[in-house]
């Protein structure tokens, strides 16, 4: 599979600023040390509870945020290095569908020149009439009506909205898409439709979803691998059947339990892991392992030496199954079941 994009020891912090005179006095750790690749025509799931970064390692690739350090490469090039006219021209290629269908359009532009608009600007559309013509023509692609060009945002509903968005995602047929918790504020039927449209979509024009969500039954429909994401930093990423299947790092093994099962009598049966307390804080870590304050695994399984390493020593995202494509930060993982 040719690599479509890069990303090596990803870095977002934001500085915390206190006081008239604003000093900083501390550092939020959004994105700390995160590393993937994605191929072409691949979908790579990044999950995770709210506030552990996921969104903001989209928003980083694509430089909507400036990450503080590391490298992005996309199709060969260095992204953190381009200037602005050149970032621009690459941005053809990088779109993305956000969260929230209410708030991502124009509530001034009608939704003819939300879609035609980037056409004009990366020279897609020779005028006005053409860029009419194909947003009308990528609206019915997604299930929406071609006279639906002259209307505005507020005249739609939430899952219409949505899929105005990713037309006009889709519109400049672009190589890759983050795709924003793109079905969470939708109800489970036009979840449905959205999902199976970005799939067909898929087939249809060889994209590749960067895909961050934190409903898991919707990750396993339309994933090829998944990322899991805790406090900024991945603890496990592979195949989606092997992660879900045998989950190795405690924490996705805790995510993974709470998917409920269609079968009562199974459902009956499996343990639930519930995870104490709540996220901890970016900017004040615990050290060593981020996940030890909430480890079911440290908390009734370690001895007092395997702790204090826990305490002491941040486990790397490495291979410890002999599996190339399926890496954990975990010193004491262990495969399970937990479905």
């Amino acid at each position: 599979m040719t690599l479509l994009l890069e990303v090596q020891n990803l870095r977002t912090h934001f500085p915390v600023l206190k006081g008239f005179l604003r000093r900083q006095v501390g550092t939020v750790k959004a994105v700390d040390d995160v590393s993937f690749t994605l191929g072409t025509k691949e979908t790579l799931a990044l999950v995770g509870e709210s506030g552990c970064g996921k969104t903001t390692t989209g928003r980083s690739i694509l430089r909507l945020v400036e990450p503080t350090g590391g490298e992005v490469r996309f199709q060969g090039t260095e992204l953190r290095s381009l200037a602005p006219e050149p970032l621009r021209a690459f941005r053809r290629n990088m779109q993305i569908i956000f969260q929230d269908p209410f708030s991502s359009l124009n509530p001034r532009k009608t939704v003819g020149e939300a879609i035609g608009g980037p056409l004009m600007l990366h020279g897609l559309a020779t005028d006005t009439a053409d860029a009419e013509r194909q947003a009308k023509a990528v609206l019915e692609r997604v299930g929406l009506q071609a006279k639906y060009t002259s209307r505005y945002p507020h005249e739609f509903s939430g899952g219409q909205r949505q899929r105005i968005g990713l037309a006009r995602a889709v519109a400049l047929r672009p190589a890759l898409i983050v795709c924003d918790e793109a079905v969470s504020a939708l109800d489970v039927s036009v979840q449905a439709q959205v999902v199976n449209l970005l799939v067909d979509l898929q087939a249809e024009l060889g994209m590749s979803y960067l895909f961050i969500a934190h409903d898991l039954s919707v990750v396993r429909h339309i994933a090829d691998r998944v990322a899991v994401m805790y406090l900024g930093r991945l603890v496990e990423i592979g195949d989606i059947d092997e992660v879900f299947d045998h989950p190795a790092h405690p924490y996705t093994q805790a995510l993974l339990s709470a998917i409920p099962l269609p079968d009562p009598q199974k459902e009956r049966r499996r343990k639930r892991i519930v995870l104490q307390g709540d996220l901890p804080s970016p900017a004040d870590p615990p050290s060593g392992c981020h996940f030890r304050t909430r480890c079911q695994m440290f908390a009734h399984e370690l001895d007092e030496a395997r702790r204090q390493r826990c305490i002491d020593e941040s486990p790397a995202l490495i291979d410890r199954t002999g599996s190339q494509d399926r890496l954990d930060a975990c010193h004491y993982a262990t495969q399970s079941s937990v479905l």
